[in-house]
Formats: C-alpha cells, structure tokens, sequence
C-alpha cells in the first residue's frame, strides 16, 4: 500500500487538524525512511503493520460502543422491567413514557429514569407503612396474648412481591380491630382496677399488694410499658374483683346481723342514745343494700371486731339487767289495763314473775318477747275498747251532771243573790241540754258495745263489771228515777188542789206555809253541794280515775301469762 493509498483511506469523520496531523507523520516517516535507506519491501510492511494496528484500535472501540449500546438497551429494558414489577407488587396500572422515533437510547433512558424513581419512591412509601402496621399488629397481639418479649421495629420483614393497597388496608382494618379490643379491654381492666380499690377501700385491704399479685405492670410499669391486657390478667382481675365483691357480701352480711343484734341489745337494756353513737355507723349498715356501701373502712375487720367486742360486752349486761327490764314490762302492763278499765292481779302476776325468775328455768329473751306480746295484746285491746271507752266518758259526765242538776233543782236558794249563782245558772242550761241527750248516748253505747262483744266474742268488762248489765241498771234506775218524779209531781199536785179546796170553804189563812221542798238552812253563797253524787255513779261502777286506779290494786278479775302458753283473749 502507498503512502497517498494510507493518505486517502484516513476516515472522513477525521477532522482536518487530525488528517493533517496524520499527513504530516508520514511524511516524516518517508523522510526517515530515506535518510536510512529502507527498501520498498520493508517500508509497506511497515505500513502495513501500520494499518493493521489502526484497524485494532478501531474495531476496539467499534466493539466497546457495541458493549456500550448493549448496556443501554439492557438498563433500558431493566427499568422497564422494575417498572412493571413494582407496578405489579404495588397492584397498579403500567403507564410507560412513549417515546419518539428519532430519540436516541440515552435520550430514552433519560425520559424512563423519573418514572422509575417514581415507582421506586412508592415502593419504599408503601413497605414503611405495610411495616408499620405490621409492627403495630404484633405489638398489640403481643399484649393480648400477654407476651413479654419486646417487638423490634427493625426485625419486621415485609414480602415485597405484595405491596398492594389491598393488602395494606387489610392489615390497616385488622389493626383499627386490634386497637379497638385493646381499648375495650383497657376500659375493662380500669374498670375491674377501680372496682377492686373501691372494694378495697371499704374493707381496708392493701390495694398495691392485691394488684402487684395480679400484675407488676399494676404497680411499676417501665418506660414504654402499657398495663397488662391479656386474657390471663383480664381472668385475674375478675376472679379478683368476685372474690372481694363475696367478701364484701359476707362482711356486711356479718355487720348487718350484728348491728341488729345492737338495736335489739339497746332496746332490751334502754342503752343511752350517746351510748348508740358509738356505733351509728354499724347499725346504719342494717338497711343498707350492697350497692350503697361505699364509706371507706366500713367492712373492715376492726369494725367487725370492734363490734363483736361490743354485742358480746352488752350480752354480758343483758342478764343482769334483765330481771329490771322484765318488771319494767310488767308495770307498762299495768298501766295499759288501767287506763282502759280492765282489772287484773298485779300481786300475783309479779309473785308469778318473781317465781320463774328465781328457778331459772326459763329464758329471760323468751320471757320478755311473751311480755311484749300482751304489751301489744293489751295496746290492740285498748284501740279496739277506745271508742266505747269515750263514749263510756260523756256518759259518765252526762250522769254526773245529771246528778248536779238534781241536787241544784233541789236547792231553795238557788236564785237568791250571791256569788256564783250567775255561773250555775249557765250550768245548769248547759246540764239540761246534756242530760236531754242521755237516753241517746245511753242507746248507742249499748249498741256499741253488743257490736263489740259479738266481734270479739266475750264481754265488755269496765272496772270488774260487764258494761252491759251496767248500762242495764242505770237505765233501769233512771226509769224508776223518772217514776219517782212523776207521782211526786201529782202528789203535789193534789196537794196544790186540796189547799185550793180548803181555802175556798174556810178562807185564806194569815199564816203562810213553808213550801214542801223548802231547804232548812239559809246559803247566802248559793253553793251546789258537791259532797253528794248521785246514786246511779257510785252504785253501777262509774268511778272516777283515782277510784279506777285503787280498784286495779284489788282483786284478780284478769290473771296474766308470762310463759309460752295460750293466750286467751277473754281476759279482757
């Protein structure tokens, strides 16, 4: 080959500068050539060589722009690749750039390279939320099941061949359940905490010490710790809050029975109201519903001790005071017979008394709750006579002024001036108008007490006597009364007439007669006598309170039953 062949077959896309350059070296070349006199043989094998080492480097760098273009083509379709597979792990559409015809492969990857930062960047989005949630999952799930061990966020390992949004709202949703159940069950443990310390507080029990023996993170809860949720705290905790909620049953079961004992206890032995104070706050418990009890210390076992220290002191007293009591009683009796007229032999009820005291072969309890069983006989008794009993008091009042008006009638001086005569004169109007109303009040107290008697099936006794045949005889004596008056007024007044006759056959006489009626003393005071009754108060039983009183003392109309045998209402 020549040296203007190797001249003219320098590439075209050599600039000018370059093929100068080139031109110029061989024909520097040449010339040395021939100041060293090479022949033409070794000179085109060395041109030749030339040529061939050009070739090299040529088909060199041919060969690593192929590579090159291959790289492109293959990092071009590796990111379309990765495009499509994150769009697929993420579960979205493909959307790739278009692109135009004349773009060359740089040009292309340059448009693909956002797109797949895009992707990427969602990838990485999507695997720190999937992760969270996951985290989120195990760390409530390990509270639930009550494991220990401490959940590292770094150790979650996410699949990233499923990064999709359906995946990522189900993990969301199981996690929003799991908050849910952790929160009800935090209400629930807050709920059985407070629960346990209310109960706590009323039976003074050691709050801590309970809950460190149900949980530790009750008591000292580390840094990032929640309180215990698990299945098997939740069934302590109940467990717990059942055994003290029956405990507290127990106790205030015990302090009730107690604090009536007390009640029973005070009014047995008349205990003195500063004495109950003491114990206001057990005996307040006898009505109190569970629900209600709430003060704190109420149930505790001091109380309860407390208490039971108390009803054991006051049995100890009930029998001394006992016997008092049982006296006591009987006199209360009394009293209640007396005050409505039933008479009763309060000599031998007490020997009575007095003689099963000293055998001691009774129960004093027993013996006082017979006695508060007549007690509460004879107060029936006393409503079921009250009526008669009022109507027996105007009837009374009714006779006694009757009695009054009758010995006022009598009294010849009852007009003459004097002190008090203004008085018994308004008296006596108002006796009249009473003693006009006795045959009625008479009347319906009869048909009060047959009702009664009929009802009751015994008789009517008032101060020893059946009030019936009382009513009987006063009504019979009043009748005969009225008799009495009746042929004293026609004695007089044939009487009347007689003189009337005389004195018109012999004459008025100058002497003037004393009338019949006329009193034999002279009373200036006009005063009714009040020594004298009439006989029908004094004869049929109607005596006055002290009278009553002095009579119960006398006699054994009604005798009384303090033991445990029956009772017979006839007494009365």
């Amino acid at each position: 080959m020549s040296v203007r062949s190797i001249g003219d077959s320098s590439p075209l896309s050599l600039s000018k500068s370059a093929t100068t350059t080139c031109s110029s070296l061989l024909r520097e070349l040449q010339e040395i050539w021939n100041e060293i006199g090479e022949c033409d043989t070794d000179r085109d094998k060395m041109l030749l060589q030339l040529e061939q080492e050009c070739l090299d480097i040529y088909r060199r760098k041919v060969e690593r722009s192929r590579n090159y273009k291959a790289d492109l083509l293959q990092s071009l379709a590796a990111s379309e690749a990765e495009i499509a597979g994150l769009a697929s792990a993420l579960g979205e559409q493909i959307s790739y750039p278009r692109f135009d015809k004349m773009e060359n492969l740089k040009q292309q990857i340059s448009v693909i390279s956002p797109t797949l930062d895009f992707w990427r960047l969602k990838k990485q989005e999507r695997i720190k939320e999937i992760a969270e949630a996951e985290f989120q999952i195990a760390r409530i799930s390990a509270e639930i099941s009550g494991d220990d061990q401490i959940i590292d966020r770094e150790g979650i390992r996410v699949d990233e061949l499923d990064l999709t949004i359906n995946k990522l709202r189900g993990l969301e949703s199981h996690l929003q359940e799991l908050q849910c159940e952790r929160n009800l069950r935090y209400q629930k443990v807050n709920s059985h905490i407070s629960a346990i310390h209310d109960l706590s507080v009323v039976m003074s029990l050691d709050f801590k010490k309970i809950m460190a023996d149900i949980h530790p993170s009750f008591i000292d809860t580390a840094i990032g710790q929640s309180k215990s949720i698990s299945n098997e705290t939740l069934a302590r905790l109940t467990n717990e809050l059942n055994l003290l909620k029956k405990e507290k049953q127990q106790r205030l079961l015990k302090l009730q029975k107690l604090g009536r004992t007390l009640f029973e206890l005070w009014n047995l032995m008349d205990t003195p109201v500063e004495e109950q104070q003491k114990f206001k706050h057990v005996t307040y418990l006898t009505a109190s519903d569970i629900e209600e009890v709430f003060s704190q210390g109420c149930l505790s076992f001091d109380v309860i001790e407390q208490t039971e220290v108390e009803v054991e002191r006051l049995n100890d007293l009930k029998a001394s005071k006992m016997r008092e009591l049982i006296f006591k009683r009987q006199s209360e009796l009394e009293e209640i017979y007396d005050v409505i007229h039933m008479d009763v032999d309060s000599e031998k009820a007490r020997q009575i008394l007095i003689t099963l005291l000293e055998s001691g072969n009774i129960d004093l309890a027993d013996l006082l709750s017979s006695m508060d069983d007549q007690i509460a006989k004879a107060k029936e008794q006393a409503r079921s006579r009250k009526d008669i009993l009022d109507k027996v008091e105007k009837w009374k009042h009714a006779a006694d002024e009757e009695s009054w008006l009758d010995e006022y009638e009598r009294d010849e001086n009852r007009y003459s001036a004097g002190r008090g005569v203004h008085k018994n004169l308004k008296r006596a109007e108002k006796a009249r108008i009473l003693v006009s109303k006795i045959p009625s009040l008479v009347e319906n107290l009869t048909a009060k007490v047959r009702a009664w008697e009929l009802e009751k099936g015994m008789p009517f006794i008032y101060n020893k006597a059946p009030l019936l045949r009382t009513l009987e005889e006063f009504t019979i004596f009043r009748q005969e009364k009225e008799e009495e008056k009746r042929r004293s007024r026609e004695q007089r007044k044939l009487q009347e007439q007689l003189a009337t006759e005389q004195e018109a056959l012999f004459g008025s006489k100058s002497a003037v007669k004393k009338p019949l009626a006329q009193s034999t003393y002279s009373n200036t005071m006009v005063a009714t006598p009040n020594g004298r009754r009439l006989r029908t108060t004094a004869n049929l039983g109607i005596s006055g309170g002290k009278d009553r009183r002095d009579s119960g003392k006398t006699g054994s109309v009604i005798p009384i039953n303090y033991v445990a045998l029956p009772k017979d209402d006839r007494c009365s």
